[in-house]
């Protein structure tokens, strides 16, 4: 079995905590689904967001209503770059899978999929 990363993000509507929570819920279920991916096979998840999200951790979300306890998690702020995408949480999730890298079907939801204009679903 390999180690493979999966990215995705997604655009916040505010930075409040229903925003966050339903951000980490909407992208991890995202992810999880469109990988066919078992919470056993999960290594660790990074979650990073942009400077104007503090009002709550994306890992609190993932561990509340995704079945993320037992995975090691940690948070992240991201740099600040001039002309950055705004209100955007991120996330890597490493996963242990046979699958190719090519296989492998990463995540860019709502105003997040700027950042990768070359994944289409």
């Amino acid at each position: 079995m390999l180690t493979r990363g999966i990215r995705g993000a997604i655009t916040l509507e505010k930075n409040d905590k229903k925003s966050i929570k339903d951000g980490t819920v909407q992208l991890l279920d995202t992810i999880l689904d469109k990988n066919n991916i078992e919470l056993e096979n999960i290594a660790f998840a990074i979650f990073t967001v942009t400077p104007d999200i503090d009002a709550d951790f994306p890992a609190k979300y993932a561990r509340e209503y995704c079945g993320f306890e037992d995975i090691p998690m940690m948070c992240y702020r991201e740099m600040d770059a001039k002309g950055a995408i705004e209100k955007c949480l991120r996330v890597l999730i490493c996963i242990n899978t046979t699958k190719k890298q090519k296989e492998i079907k990463h995540q860019y939801l709502k105003g997040a999929a700027v950042l990768r204009p070359d994944i289409k679903e």
